[in-house]
């Protein structure tokens, strides 16, 4: 191909098959090209280095038969593509008149409309009409003035017609970038948290780009910006749907993948359903936030996730409700959330109590906890993240909340190793064991007996024992043998006889002592007065082992 020598046409010049434009660093060129294996022609912008990686063309609609087209400006100062036959296929569609029009096409890979009388006034712009590919320097999202929304399309495989996916800046609620094949959402990004977008932790900061998420009345899109000009870097949107990041190896002289914005499973859109989370390291991957259990038990095991999640416990609004901390997320949906970027946590939990359609708040920068967002109805397409997450706070009885505070505290003793508890197993009469044990158990599953040993003493010195029993056995059972007690120290056990006795007749147990639970001190009833108190810990339990000899 010939390329005119310099990146601009004017007027009265044109552009056909064999001729190019190439920016003036060398960086891109504009022409005419042809796929492999097809007789249709495009107009479109390529990489200098890599021809092959178009990255814009100009009648992806309107494909030209062979390679019969011209480009040129028109009489109206539009800039135009005329097929073989001298009609008109594609057009800038400039409203504004322009006396000296140029296109000139920069190292950005923008091809820009200029006129000559207003210098530095972009009449029209590549830019603003993306195809599969997100070039530094591109807004990616929408103009509010204007209407103009600035989306990447896929391309059907080995043609560069519109294909099945987009992926577009969505400005309700809190915006958000959608993924979506016709009009099914197949992937969110997450409101933009400061730093990256919350269900996009790989825009996270590093050395080859920088980020810039801008949100005013007047327009809202994302930009990025190559740190050194000497890299190039493109994301695009391939046919199969996937948002990726290409970088170039000057080295192998070829471009690598960088990352791609879908990591896995749990990146699927609403994959667990309503007030349902994703766990990728989890399985199964889907969970109920907490405080909600699922709909439909039955398809939640089997793996039918799409229904969620329901609360565990309903509430008065104002009255017995509060707010869960939930941490490492990806943000819910924010299509029906409120927004206000000026005020701080306090106030929106304020603002959210007040609103009984209020079912979670966050805020929105990350960085230093500013602004509020606020969510009404369902919460979907929630994920975990072990990095980069963002923590916000669910609506939950207060029933509920008192339940997660005892499960923070279990959840604290289960990141504890597992414990050696050394069981000695003594006769009744004997003061030595006849057996030691040693049994390993998970550190929960001890606090849990603990537990159970404490709640086991209170009810007893308050006299409500019973309330132990299981309400099916209560007919069924012998009360007072149920009403048996292990003790801690063999003074207090009983001997051989007696505990005879009292397996073969209603006598009354005389009153236990306080069992021994946790580490505590305990002083022996002794004439010396120099007596050392004995401590007890949760690895010298003891059990009486009721048997003859």
């Amino acid at each position: 191909m010939k390329s005119f020598a310099s990146d601009t046409i004017t007027s009265n010049q044109e552009i056909s098959y064999n001729q190019t434009l190439v920016s003036a660093g060398g960086v891109y060129e504009l022409g005419f090209f042809k796929l492999q294996n097809s007789r249709h022609s495009y107009l479109g912008i390529w990489y200098k280095i890599s021809p092959s990686t178009i990255v814009w063309v100009a009648n992806k609609d309107t494909p030209l038969k062979n390679l019969s087209g011209v480009l040129k400006f028109y009489e109206d100062g539009n800039l135009v593509l005329f097929n073989g036959t001298n009609n008109i296929i594609w057009s800038t569609n400039i409203t504004w008149q322009a006396n000296n029009p140029t296109a000139q096409l920069l190292d950005s890979g923008n091809l820009v409309v200029t006129d000559q009388d207003q210098q530095g006034v972009f009449l029209w712009q590549s830019f603003d009409y993306m195809c599969d590919t997100f070039l530094p320097g591109m807004k990616y999202g929408i103009d509010l003035v204007t209407g103009l929304n600035r989306y990447l399309t896929s391309s059907k495989d080995n043609d560069p017609s519109p294909g099945m996916y987009t992926n577009i800046l969505d400005p309700s609620g809190y915006a958000q970038i959608l993924l979506q094949k016709g009009s099914e959402v197949v992937f969110r990004s997450g409101p933009w948290n400061g730093l990256h977008f919350s269900g996009m932790p790989s825009l996270k900061a590093n050395s080859i780009y920088t980020s810039e998420f801008v949100y005013t009345e007047q327009e809202i899109y994302y930009k990025y910006e190559l740190t050194n000009n000497s890299l190039y870097s493109r994301m695009i949107l391939d046919d199969d749907g996937f948002l990726q990041r290409y970088t170039w190896s000057n080295l192998n002289q070829n471009w690598n993948l960088y990352f791609t914005a879908q990591m896995d499973n749990c990146d699927k859109f609403s994959l667990c359903g309503p007030f349902g989370s994703c766990n990728i390291n989890n399985s199964p991957i889907c969970e109920c936030l907490p405080g909600f259990r699922p709909k439909f038990l039955e398809d939640w095991i089997s793996g039918g996730w799409s229904t969620g999640c329901g609360r565990n416990t309903e509430f008065e609004c104002g009255k017995d409700d509060g707010f869960l901390k939930v941490k490492g997320i990806k943000l819910p949906d924010t299509r029906k959330s409120w927004y206000n970027t000026t005020i701080g946590l306090k106030e929106c939990e304020s603002i959210c109590r007040s609103n009984c359609s209020c079912t979670a708040y966050s805020n929105i920068d990350i960085r230093d906890g500013s602004g509020c967002l606020l969510w009404f109805g369902d919460l979907i397409d929630i994920r975990q993240y072990s990095d980069y997450g963002q923590d916000f706070y669910i609506r939950l009885s207060q029933t509920d909340l008192g339940t997660f505070s005892l499960n923070a505290a279990k959840l604290k003793v289960e990141n504890y190793t597992h414990l050696t508890i050394k069981i000695k197993v003594y006769y009744a009469d004997s003061e030595k064991p006849k057996h030691v044990l040693p049994i390993v158990l998970p550190m929960v599953v001890v606090v849990i007996l603990l537990l159970g040993i404490a709640l086991a003493w209170w009810l007893y010195k308050e006299g409500k024992s019973l309330e132990l029993i299981d309400d099916t056995l209560t007919s069924s059972c012998i009360i007072s043998e149920v009403l048996r007690t292990v003790q801690e120290n063999p003074e207090d056990r009983p001997n051989m006889a007696t505990v005879g006795l009292l397996l073969g007749s209603d006598q009354e147990m005389p009153d236990p002592n306080e069992p021994g639970f946790f580490t505590e001190r305990r002083f022996l009833d002794t004439e010396s007065s120099s007596s050392k108190p004995e401590s007890y810990s949760l690895n010298n339990m003891t059990i009486t082992l009721l048997s003859a000899r």
